[in-house]
């Protein structure tokens, strides 16, 4: 992690933020209060590891609902590039944009990373689950996106 981001665990409070959709409309983690909610952080849309993540939480989304947990995914696109993915894979949750990093950095969701021999800092593939109370219940950080909601299923008896 870099020293812009700060690394949360369990039982800390979940960091509040206000983030536009693929519409450009407004959404809050308040507006989850009382309710479970997992907060994924990709790095880029329409990528291939992003794709496969997306694509796996778009297919489990019903056990997810149906478990109680609502999904916010959220990257450094802008709300066009959002709407494109989501449109693309038929996504049935909403995406967020978080453009200047600056919640990604709050969840411990930035830092360094390297890929194809080269190191930089971006956003790094995280998973925070938040309580109805708004505590972080579990977060996993740099997770892997093939299997990736599968094992927060299983984590979270879903």
């Amino acid at each position: 992690m870099s020293e812009n981001s700060t690394v949360l665990a369990a039982g800390d409070q979940a960091p509040d933020f206000s983030l536009r959709n693929a519409d450009g409309d407004t959404v809050s983690l308040a507006d989850y209060a009382g309710k479970n909610v997992i907060v994924y952080f990709y790095p880029k849309a329409a990528t291939p590891g992003c794709t496969i993540e997306a694509c796996d939480f778009r297919d489990n989304i019903n056990s997810l609902l149906g478990a109680g947990y609502s999904v916010l995914g959220i990257s450094p696109d802008e709300p066009a590039e959002i709407a494109q993915f989501a449109n693309d894979e038929s996504l049935n949750f909403p995406l967020l944009s978080d453009p200047d990093s600056k919640v990604a950095k709050a969840y411990g969701s930035y830092g360094e990373k390297s890929k194809n021999g080269n190191t930089f800092v971006g956003t790094l593939r995280s998973t925070a689950v938040v309580a109805p109370d708004g505590t972080i219940s579990q977060i996993e950080y740099c997770v892997e996106a093939r299997g990736h909601v599968s094992r927060l299923r299983e984590s979270l008896g879903v």
